[in-house]
This record gives C-alpha cells, structure tokens and sequence, in this order.
C-alpha cells in the first residue's frame, strides 16, 4: 500500500459553462513525490483494464456489427417501438411507370426462426419495380474503390424471368455501385453478389430492383463492406473496432448489462431474455429479439461466437455474462415489473451457463465444443470467468447464485464466478451483495456506481481498506455523468486509486462503451459514432494512456505540498422553468428574488402566459396558474433571463395526475445546458438535482422520497448562492449541493514499475486551476536516465468536449522530455493528467 497524505481542503473550483481554466497571475502550488522504488509494494492485476460492451444506444446493430441494411430480415414490430413495424426502412420503388405492391408474409418462412418475408407483387416492370432500404442514421456511407459484399435469399414464382438488380443510389438517382442476380429457383435460395463504389456518399441508399413479372420473395437482404475488422465475412465495422482494440484492453465483457436478465423468459416472445445459444450459427437462423432498450432490435448478428473471436484478436479475455433468473424490469404485455425464476425451473438456466463454459473451453468431442469448432474455431477460447446476473440484489439472487457457483465450481473449478453488489456505490443494498458474497465465497463482486466527478474526486481511496481476504473487485460499469474534460480529470484521479489497490480490484471497466449520435439510450459514452465517422471522448483518451502504462508492480509512494493561487469560482447563472415527466401538474405564485438586493427578479400571477417560451407539452393558464396538461416525457416551458446568478425561485406546485412529480428548472443557459430539480422522479420515488451540459444529463445528487399525492400543493423554494444549491420542500432542506470540484488531494497519484522496459511511471492528476511545482525523487535505483516521456492531457476549458467536427480538442499530448535524474524538478500544469515514464535502463 503506498504512502500517501491525506488532504481535508475546503476549497472550491469555479465550473461555470464558459469554461474558465485559471488566471494568469496565478501562484503554482509547490511540494515532493518521493518514490520509494526499493521497497516493490503490491503486484498489479494482469487484466485490470478492459471493456464492457452492451448493445445500448445501437452499440451492435447500427453500430459495431458492420451490417449496413436495417430490418435486413422483416422482423422489426412493435415489440420494437410503438413506430416500428415488418417494413420499417423500406419503402416501395416504382420507375418507368412500373406497378407493384410491397407486404410483409410469414405463412412460407425461410426457417422456423426467420419467420417474415417480403412479398414483392408486380403488376407492370417498367423500368424497375422493387424497395429501397434508408440504412441507419442518414443512409449508406461508400468510398470510391471500396467493395461491398450483397447477399440475399429468395425465391420466384415460375412466370418471373427478369435478373434483379443492386445498386447503392444517392436520393436523386446518382448511382455509386451496382450489380444483378439472377433468381432462378421457386424454393428459398441464398444468392450474393459484390460491387466497388465508383464515388462517395454518406446518405446513399441500398435499391433492389426488378422488370420482371408476377411475384418474387425477398429475406436477409444484406449488404456489407468486405473491409471489416480483421476481414471477417460476417464481420465488425472496422473504425469502431479498432477504436475499441487501440485501448488495449485486458478483458472483454459481454453482453451487458441489463440486456443480461432483461426481457420475457417465454423462448418466442418477441421480447426475451438473452439466450446465447440462440446468437450462434447461420445468421439466418438467428431469431431477433426487441430489446429493453428502446428501438434497438436484436438481430444477434454479433453473436456469443463472435464476441470471443474479437475479444481473442484484441487480446482481452472473454468475460460473459448470464442471466441468474431475475429481471427487475417490465415486460409489456406480459409483467409490470420484477420477475424470479421459480427454484423448480432453474436447472435450465444452470445448464445455460455450464453450457456456455463448454462452448468456451470444451473439446471438439463435447456437445457444445463441436458446435463451437464447426464454426471455425476448435481451439478452446480460455474463458476463465462468468458473471452471473446483472446488477440484481436480494434474498432470492443469493439463493439462486449460490445454485449457479455450486454447478459451477462442481464441474469447472477453475471457472471464476462473479457476483453482484447492485447497481450503487453504497447502501443496504450495496452492504447485502457484499455480505452473501463473502459468506459463499464468490470469486469477484461486480460493483457499478454513475456518480458525480465530486464523488470520483473524493473516493479515490475507497479501496485502501478494503477485506484483502475476500472476493475481488470487478468495477464492471462506472462514469461521471458526463463526456467532458472536467469528466475525464474526475476519473483520472479515481483510477490512480485503483491502480493503487490493484491487489483487491482485479477488474475495472468504463460504460457505456459505445453511443450512435442518432440513436441515444444513454449518455455518457465512451465512443461515438454515426455511419461514417467515429471518435472518442475525453474519457477514452483516459481509459486508453491509463490502459497503455499501467505497471506490473505499484511503488509506495507519497507527495507532501501546498496549494497555488486559486481560481475564484464562477456563479451558477442562467433563467428558470417548469417542466414535468408523464406526469399532468399547475404551478403557480412563482417568483425570483435577489439575494444580495432582495429585488424581485421575476414574478407572474398567469393572467396569461407571456413570459412563458414552452417547448412540449399542452400549457395554458387558468385561475392564476399555468397548466401542464399533456401525458408523456420531457415536457417544458421556461421563463428569466440567462444571466441571472445568486436568486432564489419560489413557488407552489400541485400533482393532477400521472406518473411522477414537477421538474423545476433553474441556472437555465439553453436547452442543453441547465439544472432542474427533479421532484417525484424514478416512478414518485427519488428526488434529485440533475445537471445536463451540452445536452448530457445525470442526477448529482438524489435520495429516497414519499410519492407525491396528486392534489396536494407544494411549496418548492430553490436558493442559488454561486455555486452552491439548497432545495426546500415545504420548508424542510432536501438537498444541499456545491456544484464544483470539492477536491481532498493537492495532487491525485500512483507510481508503478514496469517489468519488461524497467521504466518507472508516474501518473498525476492536478485538479486544481493552478500548477503545481513539484521535485520528484526516486529513491532505490541505480539511475534514472536523462531522457524520458511526458504524456499530458489538458483542455482549454473543464467544459471542452470532443465532437465529430473536432475529434481530438482534448486528447494526450506525448513529448520527450530531458534532465531527469533520481532528483529532479517537473511541473504538472493546472487541471492536467500527466503520465512520465522514467528509464532506468
């Protein structure tokens, strides 16, 4: 364990949306690391950094999987989203004065598992009859010289005599690639084709065309770049998946998530718990699933057997995870909510797992390792670990994972089985997964937290005191609520403390990974992408310089210093609003007061609502107060002036109907970038400040509330003194929040040594607006060499963001640096994470 100082500092950071760094007449803090390079402390894990990959925010589909036809194989349907339907993404193509119908059909499937078709009924040819597929985002992207592979299944009537022809089309008719197929068999054929893009277009089209007669089916209409990762026919698209393989990552989870235990467990319901078995084999057999993620249907494309090849060829190890026989979540048509397996029933989902594990590791002469070596690979994939459950906590996961290790461990004990603590970084909950875990002697506890950079900031000691007797940590999802810089120096600074417990921590992994800009579920995201470019975020860049010099062995250390000259904070400013979430409401007497003058900012009795700018919703004025009457989400009007700072909004609400509770806007800048109090969220049972920047919102703060009674009038008081925010409800404080950095450490730190180069490496994180000057000495080495490298991150603002126009505003810098030796001088700049690496060979 390291020597280190601890810090308790009441300073504060301004962190305001226009981003202000540091004066220029700031004094750099001073102070010393020493490195006690002859006393080796703790041997790091050898897989501590790695990924977690879900099919959230169309991560596999429209994502990852290079598949560019949406709704290749008809399948889509309301299970899907209330717009989603056997057609969607195509639309019917007539030219030349053709005639013809398009339908979807299901009495002569391909196979008992692709069930729907497209039936193609043509009255009159012309010049080319047939469908047009939109693809995801805006269209298809092609490249001039790049070949894509087609693929289709079909069938003809006899009269049907006519070639089909392929091309990929611009919307006006320019045409970018083409080919033809011939379809000629009256029973379901598999048909392919390739063509080479003669010009570039990102919102091209895929159009399958005919001037033949009478009726032709269509299934599994298919198009792909032949240049996927690693050139797979069914393959990965080939910027997302190096992006992913650039972080070097040591492990590879899959599939989720909650995708893990979510869904019906009724083997053909059109929404359905996982099951990996039905994800291998011929893709045409691979019956799609709607997933709990709105509008992201499954097409189980990438498959189980896929996710080990790729995990394989990036060098991580696999890491699936299983549904235990819980999903806490509801299933429409068929459950409001939490369902559990009956204990007579789970032997099926044991077997599932057991099965799984002889997929992985099994010999070519078991069940399950012929199925895995007739897909090409008869060599075993290694698996050494299994999750069991997602995020799932109570009496009934314990019994049931306690059936899981004991199948397990009886059959392959060398399988290592992961357990769950629930989706929080604390509480009863939390304590109750930690304390079966040890009492069954699970292998690893998977810990997931979505916190506030503060409390990243001031946990980064959280393992030092872990039980080293116990399970290890598999930190399986974390974040900071957000995709800034600002973000990126939160984690930093947490994860150096995990590098400093890497003996109790085996395991950490960011999540979400992967977010298609058109297609959110949930933000923050590691990755970006739409159907033509990709980039990481601030926190990628994190991941990946932390993931590339990590150590073999942590070096006790410790770093004595005091602070520079601070930057003085900038006040919360911004107008206010009103808002609710399925939910009906009126709110009335709302005022605004000065704090510091007492003048009255703002008040209105709604005699009518001119003041009042809404953005959703149905909102009118009646008897003195201003009505929200319309069901569903994200429904608001807002009113102030953006410049507004230290007030205080009062006001009283009352609930008429609905689901939830009053969403009270205040620090109002634009439509992305406010907070609000959310009053009765998370179904009437949590109230939470929640902040959004640049459109990205998360709770900062939250707690357990009684269910507001509809009727009943509140009286709400928001008080904003800079940077900080009281919230009142009916006079009693609910939240007390400081919006900024509350920093504990004058510098965030972690020293390891390299086995292979013998380079010592010092990670930094200064998160303060003033550098800091520090003398570093290592102590127990024969030499450090006078030439290094300094790898550094920093921004121009806490609120820089990368975007598609800018991949990389923030992203590390690498530079040799000079005049090192076992004592030297180096600066670590305000608000930077630094990485040096000292030779000493």
């Amino acid at each position: 364990m390291n020597k280190f100082l601890v810090w308790t500092l009441a300073v504060i950071i301004g962190l305001g949306w226009g981003g202000m760094i540091v004066k220029a007449d700031s004094t750099p803090g001073t102070g010393v690391l020493r490195i006690y390079a002859d006393q080796p402390g703790i041997k790091m894990s050898d897989i501590l950094y790695g990924v977690f990959f879900e099919d959230i925010n169309h991560g596999a589909d429209g994502g990852l999987y290079a598949e560019m036809v949406r709704n290749r194989s008809f399948e889509f349907s309301r299970a899907d989203g209330s717009n989603h339907h056997g057609l969607t993404a195509w639309s019917l193509v007539q030219r030349g004065g053709g005639r013809a119908a398009i339908r979807v059909d299901n009495k002569e499937p391909l196979n008992e598992k692709n069930l729907n078709y497209l039936v193609l009924d043509i009255e009159n040819g012309g010049s080319g009859v047939g469908v047009m597929n939109a693809g995801y985002n805006r269209g298809f992207h092609v490249e001039t010289g790049k070949t894509y592979r087609f693929s289709v299944y079909a069938r003809r009537t006899k009269d049907f005599d006519q070639p089909v022809k392929i091309s990929i089309e611009s919307l006006t008719g320019t045409v970018f690639a083409e080919t033809e197929i011939a379809v000629d068999s009256a029973e379901w054929k598999k048909y392919t084709a390739e063509m080479t893009a003669t010009g570039n277009s990102t919102s091209a089209r895929l159009v399958v065309l005919t001037t033949g007669s009478d009726t032709v089916h269509l299934d599994m209409i298919s198009l792909f770049p032949t240049h996927t990762f690693n050139n797979h026919e069914n393959g990965m698209r080939a910027d997302i998946a190096q992006m992913i393989a650039d972080l070097k990552p040591a492990f590879f989870r899959f599939p989720g998530g909650c995708i893990v235990h979510a869904g019906s467990y009724k083997p053909d319901a059109p929404y359905r718990v996982y099951r990996w078995k039905d994800t291998l084999g011929d893709v045409a057999e691979r019956p799609v699933s709607a997933s709990m993620w709105a509008g992201n249907n499954q097409s189980f494309g990438l498959g189980f057997y896929e996710y080990f090849v790729f995990a394989e060829e990036i060098g991580a190890t696999p890491i699936p995870h299983v549904t235990a026989g819980i999903d806490p979540h509801e299933v429409p048509g068929e459950r409001g909510g939490w369902y559990t397996v009956p204990l007579h029933q789970m032997q099926e989902w044991i077997d599932n797992a057991l099965d799984l594990i002889e997929f992985a590791n099994g010999d070519v002469d078991t069940k399950w390792g012929a199925v895995r070596a007739e897909m090409g690979h008869p060599e075993p994939f290694n698996l050494k670990y299994i999750g069991i459950g997602n995020e799932d906590i109570n009496y009934e996961y314990r019994v049931r994972f306690e059936m899981f290790q004991k199948a397990i461990k009886e059959r392959y004990p060398e399988i290592q089985v992961i357990s769950s603590s629930g989706p929080f970084s604390q509480g009863r909950e939390f304590d109750y997964g930690w304390q079966f875990s040890k009492e069954l002697g699970a292998d690893v506890v998977d810990e997931h937290f979505y916190n506030d950079p503060n409390w990243f900031f001031n946990n980064w000691n959280r393992y030092d005191n872990y039980d080293r007797s116990g399970p290890k940590v598999f930190i399986g999802e974390y974040a900071s609520k957000g995709n800034t810089f600002y973000n990126a120096l939160a984690e930093a600074a947490f994860m150096t403390g995990i590098e400093r417990n890497s003996d109790i921590v085996a395991m950490a992994s960011y999540a979400p990974l992967l977010a298609n800009v058109d297609y959110l579920n949930w933000t923050p995201d590691l990755i970006w992408f739409n159907n033509y470019q990709v980039y990481g975020t601030p926190n990628y860049y994190v991941q990946k310089i932390f993931s590339h010099n990590k150590g073999d062995i942590v070096l006790p250390s410790a770093f004595e210093g005091t602070l520079g000259e601070l930057v003085e904070p900038n006040p919360i400013v911004g107008g206010i609003g009103l808002g609710t979430w399925e939910t009906q409401a009126k709110f009335s007497e709302v005022k605004v007061i000065d704090n510091e003058t007492g003048a009255v900012l703002f008040a209105d009795d709604f005699v009518d609502a001119s003041q009042w700018s809404a953005r959703g919703g149905t909102w009118r004025t009646a008897d003195g107060a201003y009505i929200q009457a319309a069901s569903g989400v994200d429904r608001r009007s807002y009113a102030g002036n953006i410049n507004w700072s230290n007030y205080t909004l009062s006001l009283k609400a009352t609930k008429l109907s609905g689901a939830e509770g009053f969403l009270i806007m205040f620090g109002r800048r634009d439509d992305g970038n406010f907070f609000w109090w959310n009053l009765g969220g998370w179904g009437n049972t949590q109230h939470a400040i929640e902040k959004s920047v640049n459109g990205s919102r998360g709770a900062v703060i939250s707690r357990s509330a009684a269910p507001l009674a509809i009727g009943r009038e509140y009286d709400i008081k928001i008080v904003v003194e800079g940077r900080r925010i009281r919230c009142y409800l009916d006079g009693q404080l609910i939240h007390d929040y400081y919006d900024g950095p509350t920093v504990s450490e004058p510098l965030y730190y972690v020293t390891t040594y390299e086995e292979s180069s013998g380079d010592v490496i010092v990670k930094a994180v200064n998160a303060f607006g003033a550098a800091m000057q520090s003398r570093i000495v290592v102590e127990g080495v024969e030499q450090i060499l006078p030439q290094g490298t300094a790898i550094t991150m920093t921004a121009d603002s806490l609120d820089a963001a990368n975007t598609f126009q800018n991949p990389t505003r923030v992203a590390p810098i690498t530079t040799e640096i000079s005049g090192l030796s076992t004592d030297f001088e180096y600066t670590f700049p305000p608000y930077s994470i630094t990485i040096l690496r000292l030779r000493t060979r």
